[in-house]
């Protein structure tokens, strides 16, 4: 009688469904779960003199301090959890904290041009940028005040730092690991991992709802916007998710949501009304920019190292050393 072999994958989908919504809803319960880092809501207002910030709302230093700490603790604990899996999945003989690396992407990607993809989809804005002068170098650019003031702050450290490494390290690096425990196909990993991640931002309607008044019309405004906020970074994180598993890096998402965080929504009606001579001009590179990022999109992210972008049984193969 021939031995029965053990799986080749130590979860099954449902079990990658449910550890990786668990993933995101513990980065997201974490935020309440601290008493200082829960938002107060007050019709109280501040002196503009000293801040333009009311105490307890979403962008106040203490509030922004409290939900980084614990959101750290959240990330901490869900690379925690990878690692146990690997580590309970793996040969004694081999590495578990050297696969957990690598399965988390820690590593600099074989091509530097997969970080500089995502800005050609930005052609357009970084164009409505240039007319207006505000590009590094030009006229109406200023080093401390767009640079400096940008980073220099609590608001700043969460948006363009300390927020997007820890969301990248929680909803791509541990929910996309767990779906490749599971055996899923790369494809179905950038359909569902994205989803966890646009549902992490629903908790936003609440702040929305209550700082428009808990009106009939502020529950329209946010829920509007939280329909918006959660397609968009659904989409986001569909081309961010494709980002890790054709480079198996955590680098390229990372500075694609950091750039995203920066740069913002597109503007384009807002552009060509601030410069109606240059419409055609500037809906041409906003046209150009979108073909471009689509023409770039799998030679400049090609990675011929990615643990991801294999076959399943390869994949997992290569991450427990199994011939």
């Amino acid at each position: 009688m021939a031995p029965i072999q053990p799986p080749l994958y130590p979860l099954s989908i449902l079990s990658s469904h449910l550890v990786g919504l668990s993933f995101g809803s513990s980065y997201v319960v974490s935020l309440y779960l601290v008493k200082n880092a829960r938002l107060r809501f007050s019709s109280e207002k501040t002196d503009a003199r000293h801040s333009n910030v009311l105490p307890g709302s979403r962008d106040d230093p203490a509030v922004i301090r409290a939900r980084l700490t614990a959101a750290t603790f959240a990330t901490l604990l869900n690379c925690g959890i990878v690692y146990v899996l690997i580590a309970r999945s793996t040969a004694p003989s081999f590495d578990s904290f050297a696969s957990t690396l690598a399965i988390l992407g820690v590593r600099w990607p074989d091509r530097i041009l997969s970080c500089l993809q995502t800005p050609l989809l930005f052609l357009g804005p970084l164009y409505g940028s240039y007319l207006a002068g505000t590009l590094p170098g030009q006229s109406n650019y200023s080093f401390n005040r767009d640079f400096l003031g940008l980073f220099s702050n609590w608001q700043g450290f969460r948006n363009y730092v300390w927020g997007p490494l820890t969301e990248e390290i929680v909803f791509r690096a541990c929910v996309l690991s767990v779906y490749a425990m599971g055996g899923a196909s790369r494809w179905r990993m950038i359909a569902f991992a994205p989803l966890i991640f646009g549902l992490a931002h629903v908790h936003h309607a609440w702040d929305t709802y209550n700082r428009l008044g808990r009106t009939q019309d502020a529950l329209k405004r946010a829920a509007l916007s939280t329909i918006f906020q959660t397609l968009y970074t659904t989409l986001f994180g569909a081309h961010t998710s494709y980002l890790f598993l054709r480079t198996s890096s955590l680098i390229p998402p990372l500075t694609a949501h950091v750039f995203c965080n920066i740069m913002g929504i597109p503007q384009l009606q807002s552009e060509t009304r601030r410069f109606p001579e240059k419409k055609t001009t500037i809906i041409a590179v906003y046209v150009i920019g979108i073909a471009l990022f689509a023409y770039t999109l799998v030679p400049w992210t090609e990675s011929p190292t990615s643990l991801y972008w294999r076959a399943p049984e390869a994949f997992w193969r290569a991450v427990v050393g199994t011939s």
